[in-house]
């Protein structure tokens, strides 16, 4: 799936030159993520240093589990 016309997002955080990642939702498809074809959106992370390289793409659920993980301070 062509991804350069979504509209991606990064943290008002993120500073010029920093290490970011953009996230997006997209409607769920099959050509996205073939394995998670029964979602019915998708949310995208890529890295914002290789807009044309790999995004990861994860369902309602894994993004609020990822979310919450955050918020909790898991990945400090």
């Amino acid at each position: 799936m062509d991804l350069s016309s979504v509209a991606w997002r990064k943290s008002g955080r993120s500073t010029n030159g920093g290490d970011c990642v953009e996230v997006a939702v997209v409607p769920g498809d099959p050509a996205v993520a073939g394995h998670k074809a029964d979602a019915d959106e998708l949310y995208l992370i890529r890295d914002s240093k290789d807009p044309d390289g790999p995004a990861l793409a994860f369902t309602p659920s894994e993004w609020s589990a990822f979310v919450g993980g955050v918020k909790d301070g898991e990945f400090d």
